[in-house]
């Protein structure tokens, strides 16, 4: 098996030695344990030089983790050949209790609603060669208590509106505003474009970005100022009725400025001009559109594309409206990297189910931080073990991964308390047996020599 040292042997730049050792011990330990994932299970299951308290004191270390994720990324996954697009979203935990440091109400998309729970914003690298998505950082989602109130009193305001209709027009007095202007961000945009911009100082010059993928809660214009104010086009979702124009083509009518705005799109009626693409497959009819449209909160065009899929026999029909910033992005890539952007799910699907997402018990901010990247971490490093096992197993998983090495730690335990020392070649054979047993995909290799 792999030596865990030598694999993080590439953090000794944002590491001290000790913190490198403690990082591998606690790798090993969570590669072997079984149940909840938390800082006592991983001292019961670690080797020496894991005790309680040194665990503790491990998770009330501050630690540069957007660097430890770019150094194991540059060392076991970067590929100067393959293509790279940036992929953003949110990951909510719930949570009981109170101690918990940014316990708040989330919206957790699992339950569709809102819940008692901790959130996590992450970025991640995704190749469009490979698809798969390469963590970059894990930042807690802390809201102020002015976020809070604003909250408060928005939902209030949403509640008890029955004010009359406006009057039509515009009101006397009011001035045109700047539609760049940086100040109109929210709070969670601001927050993201911390992050973003941290994140890009730290990769220019190594992985070429252009584009950034985002779910549909950031399909509004801030989200596309902030994006390209930090020099990236955004690939997201809009509204399945997003009010969408075509730039207006007709003759100046003589007085005034310019139009700019021609005709209202009609999502459900597009000309077939805008098809690109047709074909049916299993009794489902996808038709692909592609429109340069503008809307009116956006101060530039849009590249839209609409997938629509009519189900032929029953007739019912769905559409999903996707854009991106960049115009000149073909129908295939915009829908090829919108899709890719569910990489990153992928990568908190694997940190819940395997490596203790969920399960963590610390209450404190330090505690909370770390608990979490920890477990994103051993995203990126099971993928590494996982890379090299498949070159002699290809279906092995990661389930086959941490049964391996369950089945070594048994073996190595038992040896100690036998009397006599045991030949190396039997060794092999027993920890070859022992392996087998908790293995969804058990290799013929294995079972030969078993």
């Amino acid at each position: 098996m792999p030596d865990i040292l030598a694999l993080l042997h590439c953090l000794q730049p944002c590491l001290t030695m000790t913190s490198v050792r403690q990082l591998s011990r606690i790798t090993l330990a969570l590669l072997t344990m079984t149940g909840r994932v938390t800082m006592l299970g991983i001292s019961r299951w670690g080797d020496d030089g894991t005790s309680y308290r040194t665990i503790q004191r491990f998770f009330a270390t501050p630690l540069p983790w957007h660097l430890i994720f770019w150094h194991i990324f540059s060392a076991h996954h970067f590929q100067p050949n393959h293509v790279y697009i940036l992929a953003g979203d949110e990951v909510v935990i719930t949570k009981a209790g109170k101690k918990t440091f940014g316990l708040d109400r989330f919206f957790s998309g699992i339950l569709q609603r809102v819940v008692p729970s901790v959130a996590f914003f992450s970025f991640a690298l995704v190749s469009t060669t490979s698809r798969r998505a390469f963590p970059l950082c894990l930042e807690q989602v802390v809201r102020t208590e002015a976020e809070k109130a604003a909250a408060k009193v928005k939902a209030a305001k949403t509640a008890t509106q029955t004010s009359p209709k406006p009057k039509a027009g515009r009101p006397k007095g009011s001035k045109n505003k700047p539609k760049t202007d940086t100040h109109s961000l929210s709070c969670e945009l601001q927050r993201i474009q911390c992050i973003l911009q941290d994140q890009l100082a730290l990769i220019v010059g190594t992985v070429p970005l252009t584009y950034l993928a985002l779910d549909g809660h950031f399909g509004t214009a801030p989200a596309i100022q902030m994006v390209r104010g930090c020099g990236l086009h955004l690939i997201s979702k809009l509204r399945s009725n997003a009010a969408l124009f075509l730039p207006y083509d007709g003759p100046y009518q003589g007085r005034g400025p310019h139009r700019k705005y021609g005709e209202k799109l009609d999502i459900k009626a597009l000309p077939a001009r805008f098809l690109r693409e047709r074909h049916v497959e299993d009794g489902v009819e996808t038709c692909i559109y592609q429109v340069e449209a503008l809307q009116k909160e956006v101060s530039q065009p849009l590249n839209v594309v609409v997938v629509v899929k009519l189900n032929l026999k029953t007739q019912k029909r769905a559409h999903v409206v996707l854009f991106s910033s960049d115009v000149t992005l073909s129908v295939e890539k915009v829908i090829e990297y919108y899709s890719l952007r569910f990489q990153i799910e992928f990568t908190f699907r694997d940190a819940k189910q395997y490596w203790g997402l969920e399960d963590f018990m610390n209450v404190t901010a330090r505690g909370v931080e770390n608990a979490a990247n920890l477990s994103l971490l051993m995203v990126s490093l099971s993928a590494v073990l996982l890379r090299e096992a498949r070159e002699s197993d290809a279906q092995c998983s990661v389930l086959d991964l941490k049964a391996a090495y369950r089945g070594t730690k048994y073996v190595s335990e038992t040896i100690k308390l036998l009397p006599e020392k045991l030949d190396e070649g039997l060794i092999a054979h027993i920890v070859c047996q022992v392996a087998l047993l908790g293995r969804i995909h058990p290799p013929a290799a294995l079972l030969n020599a078993a």
